[in-house]
């Protein structure tokens, strides 16, 4: 057991705090606008703030604890479905949603249903082109990797007895 029973759900927290800031600094630092997968990507990491804070506050009560451990743990691996979806949109493996791409001007179009389609485009971001890639992965595809590492790490937390 670890010595203090609120340092895995701190650390749950503080680990979300952290994936969730460096997504906010390459947005509003590094100008790399998100798209609409990017954003969804971003929730799981709230609610495992929220579920490490709650595990903090109720240190003192070791199946409340435990449940937020637990919740969090399949919190970070829905995380990983959704990043995992993002990352296959990316890499071209399936379709991405229908808010996640331009509308496309079509052959045969009129002028009136093309100052239509160019008026109705907002700023969507085009959820299959990565805004950035190190190492061949896009930041989809490390959110894959963190969000599963998040969820290992809590599994084994749990199993070991020290959440």
């Amino acid at each position: 057991m670890s010595s203090d029973p609120r340092l895995v759900s701190g650390a749950i927290a503080l680990a979300s705090a952290v994936v969730l800031g460096m997504a906010l600094i390459s947005q509003y630092v590094f100008g790399l606008e998100p798209c609409q997968l990017c954003l969804w990507q971003r929730w799981p990491y709230v609610a495992t703030i929220a579920l490490g804070i709650l595990g903090v506050l109720f240190a003192g009560m070791p199946p409340v604890r435990q449940v937020c451990v637990a919740l969090a743990g399949a919190v970070f691996l829905v995380g990983a479905g959704i990043a995992g979806f993002h990352a296959g949109v990316e890499y071209g493996w399936w379709e991405g949603l229908p808010g996640c791409s331009v509308p496309a001007i079509e052959k045969g179009m009129t002028v009136e249903e093309v100052k239509k389609l160019l008026a109705s485009r907002t700023n969507v971001v085009p959820c299959d082109e990565p805004a950035w890639t190190f190492l061949g992965l896009s930041m989809a595809g490390y959110n894959v990797l963190a969000s599963l590492a998040l969820a290992a790490a809590t599994i084994w937390a749990l199993a070991t007895r020290r959440a």
